[in-house]
């Protein structure tokens, strides 16, 4: 799934002989599988709350010295930065592409010919607003193009720049490209050539990028590794940005810098290191010489987590370039990863913890300028009503306090590349086009966790083998009107006689849905219907479904004859073609992971997590290999049901599978 962040580095559970399978999850918070992946993968860290199993083979430092460090001297001829005041004077002209020429100085140093249009970091970061990850692309090892991304071409910027997006964040990893060791840590000139290009093919269309170093944080640069050599780490991670620095010197001030993604951190101790780490970039970016003096710069605190930024970052001193300070969001996990069995998304206490969350942050840094520069809620796994309950919330309460918003995209979430199309178009629009006071009209979803069935006005469910009948479905109209509701050939349905609205319910008549739907009307997506507003940005797309029970072309397996890698189980499904959750419950009425989800609702108790123990793709339902290896650890047989939408009473919309021991 997503090469994500947040919170802390999280211990790994699992058991020690079972084995993912490629892009599965490996780890995380609240992770209770296997961490080893299946041959010709490891596991990597995507963020504290997902680790994954991708391509290749880990590197990890041959040092095993203890942890030392060495003395960084900084600038003394360079003032104190200050970024927290925006200059009216100080403007970017982002229709003007700079073509400075670099040279090198007797010093080493690049020189630029040409002009740079300074832009204060609180300018920057109003202007960056809203932003796109390049996820998976430039940060996947060992190379570009060897994860779930071909290499980016310009046109894919201009697809992003046409849904409305000002800048893009662009994920480096250089671990596998340095061709000497120390003290050059010299890197691949091809590689360095390669950012570049790819940098250029952002700012020639008037966005906005900022560039970092991205796996590197955990392959070699990992400060709360046992045994971590921060002398090397240091001189290694000061080599990497001033060769950076060097490369890209003479980029316009629509480029901006970032340390390091989302470095780990649990202690005050190797809060104190990133800190360092801060300080030893600026001195190579400075070092390096060309326009970097005065380039923009995104810092991090640990794991770019708001809690421990606000904790213990401290900004580096000796240097003139305006900063910024970014964190990533990717709260409540449960909702966000697909984890134990959480669908829903909305209530008063959902909204209060993600704007106690921002405005913690907010307080501590009250003069800094800061972004998101990372987060999510995928179409791939989340429920669409809860799903733009969240973002158009978020992103309001982000512009609230001024906060920019950059989304995480890795590929298989928002942007199909290869078929240039958004995955989810009103997802799109809420993040591109809302400010803190827009009022965007949304279908409304349950947000009880107590309940025994859960609700979407998403979708207009009807079951098979049943009357059609008149149905309603509960909006947030937010102060506007429904203007008008198109169908999938473009035709516009009729007010009065199709449907009619009532208070807060929008209700589609019996006769209108039976020219859709009979009783017998073979299951699946059969209408996509968009709902226009008065006013807000959203254009919501309600889909009416039929839907009957699927069915499993097999129910049970021996455990021990399909170990050692994922369970493919062909399905023909009954309507929406994919999981809404999956319990799994041992014989003997054990929970085969996560014994402390009895404490959650109904729909929540013994339900596993996305990728860890369950997956899904067009005609296969998906029983992982840690999960089976679970099984067998138990040495209990164990019933996985999988559950469908909608989640309806009594379990009627669900098959069961079992693995006997």
């Amino acid at each position: 799934m997503h090469s994500l962040c947040v919170i802390a580095i999280a211990a790994l559970f699992g058991s020690a002989g079972a084995q993912v399978a490629g892009y599965g999850q490996c780890g995380g918070t609240g992770y209770s599988g296997s961490t080893t992946c299946t041959s010709g993968f490891y596991c990597t860290s995507q963020n504290p709350y997902y680790y994954q199993c991708i391509p290749g083979t880990a590197t990890t430092s041959t040092t095993t010295t203890s942890k030392t460090s060495v003395t960084t001297t900084t600038s003394t001829t360079t003032t104190t930065k200050t970024s927290s005041t925006t200059s009216a004077s100080t403007t970017l002209k982002t229709t003007t592409t700079q073509t400075a020429t670099q040279t090198s100085s007797a010093t080493g140093a690049a020189t630029c010919t040409g002009a740079f249009s300074a832009i204060s970091a609180s300018d920057f970061v109003a202007k960056l607003h809203p932003g796109w990850n390049l996820g998976n692309t430039l940060d996947a090892t060992p190379d570009e193009g060897s994860w779930n991304n071909a290499p980016v071409v310009a046109s894919t910027f201009s697809t992003v720049q046409k849904a409305g997006f000002k800048s893009v964040r662009i994920p480096v990893t250089y671990a596998y490209h340095f061709t000497g060791s120390s003290p050059d840590w010299t890197i691949d000139p091809t590689w360095l050539a390669r950012v570049s290009e790819v940098v250029d093919m952002v700012t020639s269309l008037g966005l906005y990028a900022i560039v970092d170093a991205h796996h590197d944080s955990w392959i070699w640069a990992d400060v709360t590794a046992s045994g971590a050599n921060l002398t090397m780490i240091e001189e290694k991670f000061y080599r990497l940005w001033y060769q950076v620095g060097t490369t890209l010197a003479c980029k316009s001030s629509l480029v901006a810098f970032e340390p390091i993604n989302e470095p780990p951190c649990n202690t005050a101790t190797d809060a104190a290191e990133i800190n360092k780490l801060n300080q030893i970039f600026l001195q190579a970016i400075n070092d390096a010489g060309g326009f970097n003096p005065q380039r923009v710069v995104t810092l991090v605190g640990g794991g770019e987590d708001s809690v421990k930024t606000s904790e213990w970052f401290v900004a580096p001193t000796g240097f003139s370039n305006p900063y910024a300070i970014q964190f990533h969001y990717y709260s409540p996990y449960d909702f966000i990863f697909s984890a134990w069995g959480k669908t829903i998304w909305g209530s008063d206490t959902d909204k209060t913890t993600v704007l106690t969350d921002f405005t913690l942050i907010r307080n501590n840094f009250t003069d800094v300028p800061i972004l998101i520069g990372e987060y999510d809620a995928s179409p791939t796994n989340t429920e669409p009503a809860a799903r733009w309950k969240y973002v158009d919330y978020l992103i309001r309460s982000a512009r609230s306090l001024n906060f920019a918003c950059v989304l995480w995209d890795n590929g298989l979430d928002h942007l199909d590349r290869n078929a240039d199309t958004w995955r989810d178009p009103n997802s799109i629009s809420i993040i591109t086009k809302s400010t803190a006071s827009s009022a965007n009209s949304l279908p409304d979803s349950s947000e009880d966790s107590t309940a025994t069935s859960q609700w979407s006005s998403a979708y207009i469910f009807h079951e098979y083998g049943t009357s059609v009948v008149a149905q309603s479905l509960s909006f947030i109209f937010n102060g506007n009107t429904l203007t008008s509701i198109s169908d999938s050939t473009g035709s516009t349905l009729t007010s009065g006689t199709d449907y009619s609205v009532s208070g807060a319910n929008i209700t589609f008549s019996a006769s209108y849905l039976s020219k859709h739907i009979t009783s017998t009307t073979s299951p699946g997506i059969i209408a996509n219907l968009t709902l226009t507003f008065s006013g807000g940005q959203s254009s919501p797309i309600v889909q009416l479904v039929q839907w009957k029970t699927p069915t499993l072309s097999s129910t049970s397996a021996v455990a021990s004859s399909v170990s050692g890698s994922d369970l493919s189980i062909p399905i023909t499904w009954g309507g929406l073609p994919e999981i809404a959750a999956v319990k799994a419950l041992t014989t003997s009425g054990v929970y085969l992971v996560d014994t402390w989800t009895v404490y959650l609702g109904p729909l929540q108790q013994a339900r596993t997590t996305y990728s860890s123990q369950y997956n899904w793709d067009s005609s296969h339902v998906i029983i992982t290999s840690s999960a089976i290896s679970s099984v067998i650890s138990a040495g209990v047989s164990t019933v996985f049901t999988f559950e469908f939408y909608p989640r309806v009473e009594g379990g009627v919309n669900a098959v069961n599978f079992t693995l006997t021991v």
